[in-house]
This record gives structure tokens, sequence and C-alpha cells, in this order.
């Protein structure tokens, strides 16, 4: 026989359940509520900096979808990655730190152009206190219209997780609303979003560099929430598009130069219609990791493949967190002869540049205040890196730290330690 429930527990399990109720609507009340204001103040930060006077370079969407930048005098880039907006209650204060670095790096460089290699957004609710990724997005898409400068971006894996509200053409089509804003979904039939190219055109027509994006992806082999690490690889479609594209616009360089009063040196040297090019995207190539391993077992000394430029590895543990599967893009990069510069983001505690095989392997400084537990606190690792573009093409480029007496911060700048980041020797 079954035993009935008296009505007096029946009476307290009401009250335990409705009391856990309450708890949970007061506590989701609550921090909706903190969220929704503390997002409107951030915005109006964000919309408080003042225009930092950048050039307005003049832009052209062309039919194929590639960018043309006309300009005879070269181009200021700058790239800015891991930005790490959280958007949610957890996060106000350390986004408004990462605005506030973000601002005072531009005002001070005054780029024409800002390419920013992935994670703006960081949707991670136990970090950020939500799973929406436009909250993010807004704070840093808002904060580049009131600075005035054109930009773009190179998706990372946060910027779009697995459990966050929006996709990655949902946020491709909401930056695009913006005026400044180049991103567009990119190369048809190709992989991911924002495949794009941006050529340096002359006022003769000449393309003096290209600057190619590309999508890196989020996480593979059923590592969905990227807990394992797991990353994904440019895929073979985006390599083709890659190839074609280079070869599309060294085609149209050897017409211009044939056609200009440089015909004889273009008829006598085959070769100098090849545009150089620099790629941007989130997660490193594999190769990074064999070139700073080779560097290392070096001695810390240059080799027959390997030739120092800058910065130290500062991650522990896998030291470089690439793709985990092998692909060719390196070595199509190798056999094109085109791209001499190779910028990327991701693994927050490396900046170093290395000359591998003839290409040079660079980390930019990451601005993240939310992502690495205590990382707000520290400062050697926080920047940008500044790229200089000549009137011919040719490049240069520095890692810049956010603490330096230039970068005048219109909020308050934090006091951080600046810790040693890895070993050179």
């Amino acid at each position: 026989m079954k035993t009935q429930k008296s009505p007096k527990r029946k009476k307290m399990l009401l009250k335990v359940f409705s009391a856990i109720l309450a708890v949970i609507v007061l506590f989701v009340g609550i921090t909706t509520a903190v969220t929704v204001i503390g997002l409107k103040a951030n915005l109006n930060k964000a919309q408080s900096f003042h225009d930092a006077q950048c050039k307005q370079i003049k832009v052209e969407n062309t039919p194929d979808g590639a960018w043309n930048i006309y300009s005879d005098d070269g181009l200021k880039v700058m790239q800015l990655s891991d930005i790490h907006l959280g958007g949610g209650w957890m996060s106000h204060k350390k986004d408004a730190m990462s605005m506030n670095a973000v601002a005072a790096m531009i005002t001070a460089e005054k780029p024409d152009f800002v390419i920013v290699t992935g994670d703006i957004a960081y949707p991670v609710p136990f970090q950020a206190g939500t799973a929406n990724n436009k909250s993010g997005a807004k704070l840093f898409a808002e904060l580049m219209e009131s600075l005035g400068v054109y930009w773009t971006v190179a998706y990372g894996n946060h910027d779009t997780e697995a459990y966050s509200y929006y996709d990655r053409e949902d946020i491709t089509e909401f930056y695009a609303q913006y005026p400044h804003c180049l991103l567009r979904d990119g190369a048809e039939d190709v992989d991911g979003y924002g495949n794009q190219v941006f050529n340096i055109v002359k006022s003769n027509g000449v393309i003096t560099r290209s600057l190619f994006t590309l999508d890196s992806h989020s996480y593979v082999d059923g590592d969905i929430f990227g807990i394992l690490w797991k990353y994904d690889n440019i895929h073979e479609n985006q390599i083709e598009w890659y190839k074609e594209t280079i070869e599309k616009n060294n085609n149209h360089n050897r017409m211009k130069l044939y056609s200009s009063s440089d015909s004889n040196f273009a008829k006598e040297n085959p070769t100098a219609g090849n545009i150089r090019t620099s790629v941007f995207l989130h997660v490193p190539l594999m190769e990074y990791r064999d070139a700073w391993e080779e560097y290392v077992n070096a001695g810390y000394k240059d080799t027959a493949n390997v030739i120092y430029k800058y910065g130290v590895a500062g991650e522990t543990g896998q030291v470089v967190y690439h793709g985990l599967h092998e692909d060719n893009f390196f070595e199509t990069m190798q056999e094109l002869y085109s791209t001499d510069t190779f910028f990327c983001g991701h693994d927050h505690l490396n900046n170093f540049s290395l000359d591998y095989k003839g290409i040079h392997l660079t980390y930019s400084p990451s601005v993240d205040y939310l992502a690495y537990v205590g990382i707000s606190k520290l400062g050697t690792q926080r920047g940008c890196t500044v790229i200089e573009i000549g009137k011919n093409g040719e490049i240069e480029w520095s890692a810049e730290n956010y603490y330096q007496d230039k970068y005048v911060s219109h909020y308050e700048k934090e006091e951080v330690t600046m810790q040693e980041l890895g070993v050179t020797e």
C-alpha cells in the first residue's frame, strides 16, 4: 500500500519550492536590471569619446566584393586583438577599461584603418554574466563610430560561441550597419564570414599591397564549448579563394604596369606585377609553433629558417594554441611568393614576431581585461600592433604597449603590474 504524504509535509515542500523559485526570480530580476543599467552606462561611455581625427580614407566596395582603399601615400594600420567585451552584469567595469584602452591607442596613433583579429565579444556567462554576444559587439561598434575610424574584424572563436544568442551572419549584418565598418559576409561559396581582401590602390590603378582577413572559425572534433582547446584550421576553399584572388590581382597589376610609363621595366621583370600581401586572422598557424620551437631549441638564436624580430612567448603549456589539424596554407603562401607578413591574435600572452622561411609571423598584443584570470591587473601584454605601409607597399610594424605615456586615456588609466612575460634567453 502506498503511503500518502501528509498535508503538513506537502505544505512544507510547497513553501521550500516557492522560496527557491522566489530567490531565482529575484536573482534573474536583479542581474537583468544590473545588466541593462550597466550596458546603458557603457554605451553612453562608448559614445562619449571624441573623434580621433583619423584620416577619412577613400574606400570603394567593388562588384566582386573586394574593398579598394585609395592612397598614393601608403596606409597606417592598427591591429587590435582579443578585446573581450562581455556586455553583461559581471563585466561592466572591465568592459569600460577595454574601451578606454582602445580609444587611447587609436586617438594617439590615428590609424587610417583598424583590423581586429578576433574576439571583440566575450559572451561567456560565468565571466561576463550574459550569453548575449551582440551586447559586446554593440559597445565596440559604437566606440569605433565615436572615434571615426574605418575598421573590420577577422572573427575569433569567442565572437559567436555555440551557446551565444547570435551567429556570425547575425553579427556581420549588425556590424555592417555602421558607416565606418567594412566587414561584410565575404567571398561567396567560401567557408566562414568576413573572408575579404582590402587592396591599397594608387591613383594610377596599381595595387601596392593587399590585406586579407580570414575567418579561422571556432572549435572542432566535438569540442563544441572549447574546453579542450581544439581549434579549427583555415579550410581548403578559403585557401583556394586566397590563391585565386592573388592571381587575379597580379594580373590586374601587370596590365596596369604594361600600359604605364614603367612598361619596359615590367617586360624585363616578369614578377614586377606580383602584389605583396599581408594576412590577418585570429588563431595562429601551426608554423608559429614550429618557428618558435626552432628558435628556442637553437638557444634563442637565429637559424637558417628563423630570424627573430621582437617579443616573447608568454603562454604556458602548449605555448602556441594553433589549429588542430594540418593544412597547406603556409605552403601555398610560399608557392605564390606574395604574402610576406602574417598577423594573428588568440594567445593573449604571446607577442613575438619571427621571420619563418621568408614569411614574418607576428602576434599582436591583446587588450583583454576579462578572459584570463587576473589579467586586468597585469600590463605587459596589453597593447596593439602599429603597421606602416609605404607608398609602394613596403611594410614595417611594431608592438606598442598601452601603458606608454603617449597613450593618454580619456578616463583614468588603471594601475597594473608590468610582469615579466616569458623569456628570451
